[in-house]
């Protein structure tokens, strides 16, 4: 705790007398930031606070103004905008806006439910692990989601794709080079998200077989750099499976519980 003890003005006229009200709290200062805006929530009449995910994690900001349609603030604080933002930043509590500018509004996004669905589903899950691990990868993992959807490559493969270079910061990564019962890297047959990963015809039970071509592509997806994707077909069928795979493998073994799914699953 911190004592302030009341002392009498000095008669020296040389010295300069301090007013309490120029001089800034240690905990503020004006910096620059960059990030998507992943939600917004009014405040007071014209204002709203908006959730900023940036490089390193969420951070809470207040626009003030911004609900009026001729502030500067208006269209630079909407949901799913990346930009750069100038605030007076608060270590503890709501950081302010200074002033914004638009990077990417993702229009594409916006205006299509599908695509918004999605990424509202891959923003929650995003920052989710983000809170597990706060690897900025993470953050740049994000970005060049939602640059994909919105450029019109299928939403549901770049999710998929996505869930499985997250698994990695869970530290809950499948076996997919191998069979995860003999180590065996021939003859795979299924992969099995009870038992976690490949498996081969050595190793098979009662496991459902899929696609050759499912099997070799969720490699491929895992390894891949999202952001130099050129061109993304995959067919109804080897989605559908690579879907039922991520999917239950996240109920699983991730502990994470989205209310977006719910959403999401309504649109499939």
């Amino acid at each position: 705790m911190i004592y302030y003890l009341k002392t009498k003005a000095s008669s020296n006229p040389l010295r300069p007398r301090l007013k309490g009200n120029n001089k800034k709290r240690s905990d503020d200062m004006d910096k620059k930031i960059k990030g998507v805006i992943v939600s917004e929530y009014p405040f007071e009449d014209n204002s709203k606070i908006i959730n900023i995910f940036t490089e390193n994690g969420l951070l809470g900001v207040i626009a003030k103004g911004a609900k009026k349609v001729r502030s500067p603030f208006f269209s630079t604080t909407t949901k799913f905008n990346y930009g750069s933002f100038n605030i007076n930043y608060k270590e503890n509590g709501l950081s302010k806006l200074i002033d914004a500018d638009t990077i990417n509004s993702y229009n594409n996004i916006k205006k299509d439910v599908v695509k918004i669905s999605y990424v509202t589903y891959i923003t929650e899950l995003v920052t989710k692990v983000y809170k597990h691990d706060g690897n900025k990868n993470i953050y740049k993992l994000y970005l060049d989601c939602l640059d994909k959807i919105n450029d019109n490559y299928n939403p549901e493969a770049i999710t998929i794709i996505l869930r499985l270079k997250l698994l990695d910061y869970l530290g809950i990564m499948p076996i997919i080079d191998r069979c995860v019962v003999c180590g065996n890297t021939h003859d795979i047959v299924t992969m099995s998200s009870y038992l976690g990963g490949y498996v081969c015809k050595n190793c098979l039970r009662n496991e459902k077989v899929i696609s050759t071509k499912s099997i070799k592509l969720i490699r491929m997806l895992y390894l891949v750099d999202i952001s130099k994707l050129n061109k993304l077909d995959i067919s109804k069928d080897v989605l559908k499976e690579l879907e039922e795979f991520t999917e239950d493998y996240y109920d699983r073994y991730s502990g994470i519980y989205l209310k977006s799914k719910i959403l999401l699953d309504t649109i499939k």
